[in-house]
């Protein structure tokens, strides 16, 4: 199990570090506060001292994890990439769509903000 991001990302073959990275980098974009962290053994982003988003790949998918069961303003978009409770999966045989992902990060980044509003920060700054 890694330890890092980077160590959990090095563990892909190449095309799936790529389009992983990408994942990351948008997050990152979306969410320049986030604090990352491996929990449940997969890439989590954590921002005001809970957890905004997951990522994780496997063999023919990338899958983003933690996703309210509503997103309006682009709920049509996601609804084929559903798969399962909070679970937005994309095959790595078809093109990933990375607007869509950023869309979703924004997204659960204000709902962190409107979830977290008023409650004292738990991240411990070193």
């Amino acid at each position: 199990m890694a330890d890092t991001i980077d160590a959990y990302i090095a563990g892909f073959p190449p095309e799936v570090q790529t389009v992983l990275e990408k994942i990351r980098q948008i997050i990152k974009k979306a969410a320049p506060d986030a604090h990352e962290t491996i929990s449940y053994g997969i890439p989590t982003l954590k921002l005001n001292g809970t957890y905004l988003i997951y990522f994780a790949g496997f063999k023919k998918h990338v899958s983003v994890y933690s996703i309210l069961s509503e997103c309006p303003g682009f709920e049509d978009e996601l609804t084929p990439y559903r798969s399962g409770r909070g679970t937005a999966k994309f095959q790595l045989n078809q093109p990933i769509p990375f607007p869509l992902i950023a869309k979703i990060v924004k997204f659960m980044a204000q709902e962190n903000a409107r979830r977290t509003a008023g409650k004292p920060s738990r991240i411990k700054i070193e």
